[in-house]
């Protein structure tokens, strides 16, 4: 299972800088097992920077997750409170074993119509779309 999750770009500085070592989400993917986790800052860099380990993840309320994690988190507390607010449930996913790509990947060399995930989309990188040029017309297929 690999996964593009959509990350402004403070908060991917933080990563790439190792202050941030946990990622926040309020929902989680319903595939699961082993895989990575690509990071795609958001406007305005628009660009996939680098990917991390999906081994540890933990699940609680948004208090206990932010006991736990906050001083790893890259946020503050009001900022924390703020994005799970009305939410029950907390998910904290560890940075381990990040990569950050010398050449940042162009999110169009893998999709053929890239729209930023809201949250994530499950990302293949090793399937890039055929070039426009050898792609099937409905009318050849």
């Amino acid at each position: 299972m690999n996964v593009l999750l959509s990350v402004k770009p403070k908060y991917a500085e933080l990563i790439k800088s190792g202050l941030k070592k946990y990622e926040f989400r309020r929902k989680f993917f319903k595939k699961t097992g082993r895989g990575k986790i690509y990071i795609y800052s958001t406007s305005p860099v628009k660009k996939i920077i680098g990917a991390f380990d999906a081994s540890t993840i933990y699940e609680d309320l948004p208090p206990k997750i932010w006991n736990l994690f906050g001083e790893h988190s890259g946020l503050s507390e009001a900022e924390f409170f703020q994005y799970f607010k009305d939410c029950k449930t907390a998910f904290a996913i560890k940075i381990t074993n990040l990569v950050i790509f010398q050449e940042p990947w162009d999110p169009s060399d893998y999709f053929l119509e890239f729209n930023p995930p809201q949250s994530y989309c499950y990302f293949n990188p090793l399937q890039k779309p055929l070039p426009f040029s050898k792609r099937l017309t409905a009318a050849q297929a």
